[in-house]
């Protein structure tokens, strides 16, 4: 009988191991990519292992991941992997007193290191500038440091160059509300936070962001506009060409960059030259307009691995902007500054409400969510002119609430976020064709607002 006994808890044993190593993926960088998701629903980062050989995707053990701080959106990666970067923003509501209340917004943007077993280590959290004509300080709610006495505006949009040299970070409209109440006479003030504009970071070791002289950069007013300028969209030229497989490959990369950025208000594009410090300086369209005109509400922009296009994602024209970057002389291109000049044929027509926007890593095909009809669209790039054509098969269909793109570096798998459904959609990308083929969309947990892919 206890013969049988110790063999039933052996096997009972082997059984249990088996099944912890079926709860937990290994992460191998080697043969393995990364899928990083915030949700929003749980406030906490999830990870998730690619496998290289045949795209199948597990969770990594760590479901219940590293916290965020308020409310996560976009993430990106750093160029060599080792750092994510989200963007949050947090709503605070402290009581100053029995008859005074304030209601404000505070962004951040949080830094996570990416660990060699796919998980991800909390990191640093960089709180945005706030107005400082605010009428108060603004009190100790949670994430605030004596650095930053003021509310700062929710972030909007993050980009980071090819180099991993500077972080930019557009932010929103935000705004704050102090009320009192003396003599049961109420008087409220309403401050809107005028640090909407383009924070430019340095990046350090360890991923330590320091904010550049002169950040946060303002954006311009455009003449006979619709309103005060609000950023939505970012994408910056690169300064590394891709190794293989592209046009410019084995070619000098630039050795300057610039910045584009939608304005959803006022539907143009703007360009700004980056300095070797990260400064930015505008580079206007022409001498009356700073900017050159997109659709109506533009609120995604792309650039080319090879620097030659730009492709704004106009929301409610339900179409794409396609740009020439005048980084050369040319018929189109009176100067090497690198202006933008519409492509003949532009804008191309795309599903309901296009938002989130990519391109290839070797400069061949464009991919657009359509948020409204949920689908993603797909453009092969006219490498001599920038024009585009429809990618036979596309669109193809995503879950509900899209709301993010992004695409592996070899340029083989595609990831879309979709927040009502809680799940990530996949699709393999066919090289010589850019057709997608549509995977079993994996599940998150509740609300991702992001994805980023290593």
């Amino acid at each position: 009988m206890r013969t049988r006994f110790t063999w039933i808890v052996a096997v009972l044993a082997l059984l249990a191991v088996g099944f912890l190593m079926a709860c937990s993926t290994k992460y191998k960088s080697s043969s393995n990519g990364l899928v990083v998701v915030p949700s929003q629903g749980s406030g906490v980062m999830q990870t998730f292992s690619l496998s290289l050989s045949n795209g199948h995707v597990a969770q990594i053990n760590n479901s219940a991941g590293p916290p965020t701080p308020g409310l996560p959106g976009q993430v990106i990666l750093d160029p060599a992997g080792t750092f994510a970067y989200v963007a949050s923003t947090v709503n605070c509501t402290p009581t100053l007193d029995a008859n005074t209340s304030l209601t404000a917004v505070q962004g951040a943007i949080v830094t996570y290191k990416i660990n060699s077993d796919g998980k991800l280590a909390a990191g640093s959290t960089q709180y945005l500038k706030g107005n400082p004509s605010y009428p108060i300080d603004f009190p100790t709610c949670g994430l605030d440091d004596t650095t930053n006495p003021n509310a700062g505006s929710p972030p909007a949009a993050m980009a980071i160059d090819s180099s991993g040299k500077f972080l930019f970070v557009a932010t929103a409209p935000g705004s704050a509300t102090y009320t009192t109440n003396l003599d049961t006479i109420p008087v409220s003030t309403i401050a809107t936070l005028d640090s909407v504009g383009i924070a430019v970071f340095a990046i350090g070791s360890d991923a330590t962001l320091t904010e550049v002289a002169g950040s946060p950069f303002s954006l311009p007013l455009e003449a006979g506009g619709g309103g005060s300028p609000s950023p939505s969209a970012l994408a910056v030229t690169p300064t590394v060409f891709p190794i293989q497989f592209a046009a410019c490959s084995g070619h000098p990369a630039p050795t300057t960059e610039n910045l584009y950025v939608t304005d959803s208000v006022n539907n143009v594009l703007l360009n700004y030259s980056v300095s070797s410090a990260g400064v930015l300086m505008l580079v206007p369209a022409s001498l009356s307009e700073p900017g050159v005109l997109t659709g109506t509400l533009p609120s995604g922009v792309a650039v080319d691995a090879c620097g030659q296009f730009a492709y704004v994602a106009n929301t409610t024209s339900n179409s794409v902007s396609a740009f020439t970057i005048c980084a050369a002389v040319s018929q189109n291109c009176q100067q090497a500054d690198y202006s933008l000049q519409p492509v003949t044929g532009s804008p191309y027509a795309a599903g309901d409400l296009p938002g989130p926007i990519a391109i290839d890593p070797f400069a061949k095909y464009v991919y657009v969510v359509d948020r409204g009809s949920g689908q993603v669209s797909g453009f092969r790039i006219s490498p001599s002119n920038g024009a585009l054509t429809a990618i036979s098969g596309t669109p193809v269909a995503t879950n509900s609430g899209s709301n993010s793109i992004a695409i592996r570096a070899d340029g083989s798998w595609i990831f879309v976020a979709n927040f009502n459904s809680a799940t990530v959609s996949q699709y393999a990308i066919t090289q010589a064709t850019g057709g997608l083929t549509p995977q079993a969309p994996f599940t998150t947990l509740n609300q991702p607002t992001g994805v980023a892919v290593k």
